[in-house]
């Protein structure tokens, strides 16, 4: 029950009518920011940093409780009307959101991840305030070769979940692993994949590689099929944006589904939000086939976009109490934030609760009030956000092309970045014309240096011995797990490959059958299997 206390304590300093502009101040710009394409949450965070500093603490991480939920709700809206995720962890809501919108359904996912936001938010804000011992403790179990192997299992599942082929899966895996390897080698100095270039001895920048891959990227696709499809796009804007009776019973369960994937992975370094999101939508895809649901994949599912939308932020609530408990940031944004306490001369940790305890509960607190703030404003301004669809494309994708290039410069004022943008958004340009899904190149960006690092610290414990990675309960679970996930996954590949060659050879002379199976055919052209602007994997 002290916990309780704290947080009424809390919820004291925070409902003053100063700290509730800071909240809604917060989430304005959190969203504004959050929504643009190529920018995304963890830009939103970084861009509004220096405008905090001559606020004092409390007021400055008030405000920073709604940037941080609103530029994660604004990386869903570009995935969602765009197609175009703010940031890695909105890529699995754009898949089924896009499509909704596509289908004249704009305002309805808009409101779908607006709730699943609040509903994930709320459930993980509640679980860091009444569970932090136990998270505590849960985190601390973790050693080198738990989490590596969390690595490994975040690898390979994803890989074979988000990839209707997994050759193709496992392709931008590797792509992945290659750009994270460019840098300097901590441990031996050694110079890898850097030409010769000053500027890359740091590596590049999960923010050139986000942007590049999935912004850019997106802007060529559009470009390389502009003058070759139909650029007309009808699409319902009109009125406010809400959810029936049936779809709030439909995206309920979801929604719970959701939250419980993304709980658990805010307090340990698995990358942040990408590896609960996409294991919320793949689970919802498997539901879907049980269940011979037509509108997933084809028209847009509300069950495909309320799951990893509540992971996400579940996600981020939670990480929120891992970086304030033990210091520990768990994601790009939550990194940032570290370095805002820091420039306050605050460390995160179990300290920081007994120095600067009323920072630490009004700040909780007012992570439920910029929820709630959120909800308010985004479900009254959804049809606004909607009619970013009825842009001409040219316009459109000009200015998003615009934006990360001067994204990425302001950012590091460095020319290569820019020349590693461009690169980049060619990589994402040709894996979307062959089918090569863009989220595990995310996920091995992300996860790649904690693998490394891990791996290589495991055996230096165990002086060179491989037995130290599988020597704990954790560690045999997760890998014996990974195997029946793959032995599955392989199953379900060969069947659907078996389902669409007997769709082919039934299928009358002349008649196209490349929408027959529920994964699409191998063989048949690029321009038939993939939608205008859809990244899907």
């Amino acid at each position: 029950m002290d916990q309780l206390t704290l947080l009424l304590e809390g919820f004291a300093g925070a409902l003053t009518p100063i700290n509730l502009l800071w909240v809604l101040i917060g989430a304005v710009l959190g969203t504004a920011v959050g929504v643009l394409p190529g920018l995304g949450s963890s830009m939103a965070v970084a861009l509004l940093l220096p405008i905090t500093f001559s606020l004092d603490p409390t007021a400055a991480f008030i405000m920073f409780a709604g940037i941080y939920f609103g530029g994660l709700f604004g990386d869903s809206t570009a995935g969602i009307l765009l197609n175009t995720p703010g940031n890695s962890t909105a890529i699995a809501s754009s898949f089924e959101g896009n499509r909704m919108a596509r289908s004249g359904r704009a305002g309805k996912a808009l409101a779908t991840a607006a709730l699943g936001a609040f509903f994930g938010g709320l459930l993980a804000t509640t679980v860091t305030v009444f569970a932090m011992p136990l998270l505590v403790r849960m985190a601390t179990m973790f050693g080198p070769a738990e989490y590596f192997a969390l690595a490994v299992f975040a690898f390979l599942a994803v890989s074979s979940v988000v990839s209707e082929s997994i050759v193709r899966g496992l392709l931008s895996l590797a792509v992945g692993l290659a750009l994270m390897l460019i840098g300097i080698d901590g441990p031996s100095g050694t110079e890898r994949f850097t030409f010769g270039l000053p500027q890359l001895f740091d590596g590049l920048s999960i923010v050139v590689i986000t942007v590049g891959l999935l912004a850019l990227g997106e802007v060529f696709s559009v470009a390389s099929r502009i003058h070759r499809e139909d650029g007309s796009m009808e699409v319902i804007t009109q009125g406010r944006a809400r959810l029936s009776r049936d779809d709030f019973r439909r995206a309920a369960p979801a929604w719970l589904r959701g939250t419980a994937f993304g709980l658990p992975f805010g307090i340990i370094p698995a990358g942040g939000a990408e590896v609960p999101t996409f294991l919320a939508y793949g689970t919802e895809k498997r539901l879907a086939k049980r269940r011979g649901d037509a509108n997933f994949g084809t028209t847009g599912s509300i069950r495909g976009l309320a799951a990893p939308e509540a992971a996400g932020n579940a996600t981020a609530g939670t990480a929120m109490g891992a970086l304030l408990a033990l210091g520990l940031p768990t994601s790009a944004t939550a990194a940032i934030m570290l370095a805002a306490f820091q420039q306050y001369g605050l460390q995160p940790g179990p300290l920081l609760f007994t120095k600067t305890p009323d920072l630490v509960w009004t700040l909780i607190a007012s992570l439920f009030l910029g929820l709630v703030a959120l909800l308010v404003l985004n479900l009254g301004f959804a049809s606004l956000w909607a009619k970013l669809l009825l842009i001409p494309k040219h316009y459109l994708y000009a200015g998003i092309a615009l934006l990360s290039v001067l994204g990425v410069y302001a950012m590091g004022s460095s020319v290569v970045d820019v020349w590693a943008l461009v690169a980049i958004g060619l990589v994402g340009l040709l894996m979307r014309r062959f089918r090569v899904p863009l989220a595990p190149v995310m996920i091995a960006v992300v996860l790649g240096p904690l693998a490394e690092t891990e791996l290589r610290r495991a055996l230096a414990v165990s002086e060179g011995d491989p037995a130290a990675l599988v020597s704990s309960p954790f560690t045999i679970t997760l890998y014996l797990v990974l195997v029946v996930v793959a032995i599955v996954s392989v199953v379900q590949h060969v069947r659907n490959r078996r389902r669409s060659a007997t769709a082919a050879a039934n299928a009358p002379a002349g008649e196209d059958t490349t929408d027959v199976p529920v994964t699409p055919s191998a063989t048949a052209p690029a321009a038939e299997r993939v939608p205008p602007r859809d990244t899907t994997p």
